[in-house]
C-alpha cells in the first residue's frame, strides 16, 4: 500500500506521512507506520509500530490501533456510532496486533462513557465489513465480504463469519462456530457449531473447522464426548436448562464444558437464547 511518493514528515519522526495525508499533530504514530495519501488521522488517535494505513482511510476519536495492521483504502474507523442514543461521549475503539481491514471497512466507537469497541488480533475483516457500536471481537476472526455486525456483539476466537450477512444486535457467536453465507443471524450460534440459512438454524458441529485448528491433538479434546454432549443439548427431548444439568453430572472434556457454559449463558434472563437446530 505504500506510494512512492510517501515521505517522512519530520512531526513524527519514525513514521511516513504522505504529504498529501492529513495528521493531527497531537496523534501518536510510533515507528514504521506508513500513512497513505488521502489519509486523515485524528487527534486522539494512536497507531502502533508497522501499522499501515491505506489511501483515504479515516482513524478518528478516541482509536488505539496496534502493530502491523493492514488498513486498505477507504476504510472507518472511529467515527460516531449509528446509535441514537449517542450523546456526544467520548469513547473508545481499541485495536490489536496484526489485523488486515480491507476495502471500506467501517468500524464504530461504543456508545456511552466508559464503553469501548474492541479488535482483538489476527483477525480479517473483509470488504465492506461493517462492525457496530459496543462489538467485541476476539483473536483470529475471518468476517467475510459484506458482513454486517450490529451493535453489541460479541465473536469469539477463531470464528468464521461467511458474506452477504447480517448479525443481529447482542448476538453471541462462540469459539470457532462457523455461519454459512446469507444466513440470517438472530440468534445466538454456540462455539464448535455450524449454522446456515434463512432463518438460521444449527446444523451440526463445525468437524472440518475442529480439524484445521488442531484442536484434536489436544489430549484434553475428546470430540465423541463433545459429540455426545451436543447431541444431548440439542437432539434430546430435554429442555435446554433440564438438559444442561444432566450434562453437568457427567464427563466434560474442555470443550464439552465451552459449549455448556456458553448455553447456560445464552439462555439466561434477557438473552434470545440459541440458534435452534435444522429440522
Amino acid at each position: 500500500m505504500e506510494n512512492k511518493n510517501t515521505q517522512l514528515n519530520s512531526s513524527f519522526s519514525g513514521a511516513k506521512v504522505h504529504p498529501n495525508a492529513f495528521v493531527d499533530s497531537s496523534a501518536e504514530l510510533h515507528e514504521g507506520v506508513i500513512i497513505s495519501k488521502g489519509a486523515i488521522v485524528g487527534p486522539d488517535a494512536i497507531i502502533g509500530e508497522g501499522t499501515e494505513i491505506g489511501p483515504n482511510a479515516v482513524i478518528t476519536g478516541r482509536t488505539q490501533i496496534g502493530k502491523n495492521n493492514k488498513v486498505f483504502p477507504n476504510v472507518f474507523i472511529g467515527l460516531d456510532p449509528q446509535d441514537l442514543k449517542y450523546k456526544g461521549a467520548s469513547t473508545e475503539v481499541i485495536i490489536g496486533d496484526n489485523n488486515t481491514f480491507r476495502e471500506c471497512v467501517t468500524i464504530n466507537k461504543a456508545t456511552d462513557e466508559g464503553e469501548k469497541t474492541i479488535i482483538g488480533n489476527n483477525n480479517l475483516l473483509m470488504a465492506y465489513t461493517h462492525i457496530g457500536h459496543n462489538c467485541e471481537l476476539g483473536n483470529s476472526t475471518v468476517l467475510s465480504n459484506s458482513v454486517q455486525v450490529a451493535g453489541h456483539v460479541k465473536i469469539e476466537d477463531k470464528a468464521i463469519i461467511g458474506g452477504c450477512l447480517g448479525i443481529h444486535q447482542f448476538v453471541h457467536i462462540g469459539y470457532l462456530a462457523m455461519i454459512g453465507g446469507m444466513t440470517r443471524v438472530d440468534r445466538d450460534v454456540p462455539p464448535f457449531c455450524l449454522a446456515e440459512g434463512h432463518p438460521g438454524r444449527l446444523r451440526g458441529l463445525n468437524r472440518i473447522g475442529i480439524k484445521r485448528s488442531g484442536l484434536l491433538e489436544n489430549k484434553d479434546f475428546d470430540l465423541k464426548l463433545l459429540q455426545s454432549t451436543w447431541n444431548l443439548l440439542f437432539k434430546s427431548n430435554y429442555v435446554m436448562s433440564d438438559a444442561l444439568g444432566m450434562a453437568s453430572k457427567g464427563k466434560l472434556d474442555i470443550s464439552s464444558i465451552k459449549l455448556c457454559d456458553f448455553l447456560k449463558d445464552s439462555i439466561s434472563k434477557e438473552r434470545r437464547g440459541p440458534m435452534p437446530l435444522v429440522n
